[in-house]
């Protein structure tokens, strides 16, 4: 490793992979330190193994952050159309999944061998199994001590991710070196994650473990309309993973199960034309057969046919389904979570260069940042879109 040089990234994931190639595209010597044995691992599980790389539609609003102001002038500046362009140049197939999430065709490591490709042509070296030991400040810049040795280096990136998926080296080494120069870090915790349910709740999700079923699921004054699927430690699934970064530990969630659909006013109907159906049938015909059986005997509620169910019976029967309240034990915490919540106030950060507004040279990029995106490529925008910005100004 060089000795010296002019920019020293710690990360090579997503953000710091896409920073060091378009700092070194303007001439920059640029290193790129990281202490696992493989790059961009948190790229290539993501989306299933297919990378969910961005999203047609970005917007601010899609962006959860104390200071929510922050990610508009990165997201701007280099936009989706942008990254794009690129995985276009390199031939990279893709297709619309849906709601303008944007997947590889073929596999996630298109995306990783497309940043690492352009690391090479723009010559940033990229340093692994190489952990870092100890960062301090220097007239010159600063100084890195490693497990391979030192280097000096005029600017120094932090694009170290967050703790989400330890068994894949994530760490919070990002939050310890913003704190070491100052930096608050607000507290942080497990995001787009399944919920745990251990009361008495936790039988029927084991009996409906691999059941999945569109609804509206509520937290907060928020709401996201998408699956859900139950699972034998609780709940899980698109809709799930996107409310949870708005539920906070003792709060309830209010599931829809049946979006769209008013239950009582299609009963009277169903009655009328098909009185001698039973109403596990007939619910399993809106559901599922193994939901209607689970749902019923849960709740207790007979299973007449539907000429001889009375309306209370119904109603009932309504409000467990359209207004289905359950109040998590917790997550699954960052073993499962794909993003962290929180972490480096962005009111001590630039928005235009992402420059810490406390020590020069001193940049912090990505997922350490106290900006979070919904599911569906929002995150990985962000990396490309707060990369861009600091490469900009290295």
């Amino acid at each position: 490793m060089q000795k010296q040089t002019d920019v020293v990234i710690i990360g090579a994931g997503a953000a710091g992979l896409f920073c060091a190639s378009r700092a070194a595209d303007k001439g920059r010597r640029v290193i790129v330190i990281d202490h696992a044995n493989k790059a961009g691992k948190k790229i290539l599980m993501s989306g299933g193994g297919r990378c969910n790389f961005t999203n047609y539609y970005i917007e601010p609003e899609r962006y959860l952050s104390r200071n929510p102001h922050f990610c508009k002038s990165a997201l701007s500046r280099y936009t989706q159309w942008d990254f794009i362009d690129l995985v276009s140049r390199y031939g990279v197939a893709f297709h619309e999944k849906k709601d303008g999430q944007l997947f590889c065709d073929n596999k996630a490591s298109d995306i990783l061998q497309m940043l690492l490709a352009e690391c090479e042509r723009a010559g940033a070296a990229v340093h692994l199994n190489t952990s870092v030991t100890e960062i301090s400040k220097t007239d010159a810049g600063f100084k890195i001590l490693t497990n391979q040795g030192s280097v000096q280096a005029t600017s120094l990136v932090i694009a170290t991710g967050g703790p989400s998926i330890p068994t894949l080296g994530a760490t919070g080494f990002g939050y310890e070196v913003a704190e070491q120069f100052g930096h608050e870090v607000f507290p942080v915790r497990a995001a787009l994650v399944p919920f745990t349910i251990t009361d008495q709740l936790s039988a029927l999700c084991k009996a409906l473990s691999g059941t999945a079923m569109p609804a509206v699921v509520s937290c907060n004054d928020k709401s996201f309309s998408d699956d859900m699927l139950f699972t034998h430690r609780g709940l899980s699934g698109p809709a799930i993973l996107q409310i949870s970064s708005y539920w906070n530990s003792g709060d309830s969630i209010e599931i829809d199960l049946l979006p769209g659909l008013d239950l009582v006013d299609a009963f009277q109907q169903a009655q009328q034309s098909k009185g001698k159906t039973h109403l596990r049938t007939w619910l399993a015909s809106l559901t599922t057969q193994k939901f209607a059986e689970q749902w019923l005997a849960f709740h207790q509620i007979e299973d007449r046919f539907l000429a001889e169910t009375g309306k209370k019976t119904i109603q009932a029967l309504a409000q467990t389904l359209h207004h289905w309240i359950v109040k998590p034990a917790g997550t699954e915490g960052y073993r499962t979570a794909e993003v962290a919540i929180g972490g480096v106030n962005t009111q001590q950060l630039s928005s235009q260069t992402m420059e810490s507004a406390l020590v020069g040279g001193l940049y912090f990029i990505g997922e350490v940042v106290d900006v979070t995106g919904h599911l569906g490529g929002f995150n990985f925008q962000w990396a490309w879109s707060s990369a861009a910005a600091a490469a900009e100004a290295l």
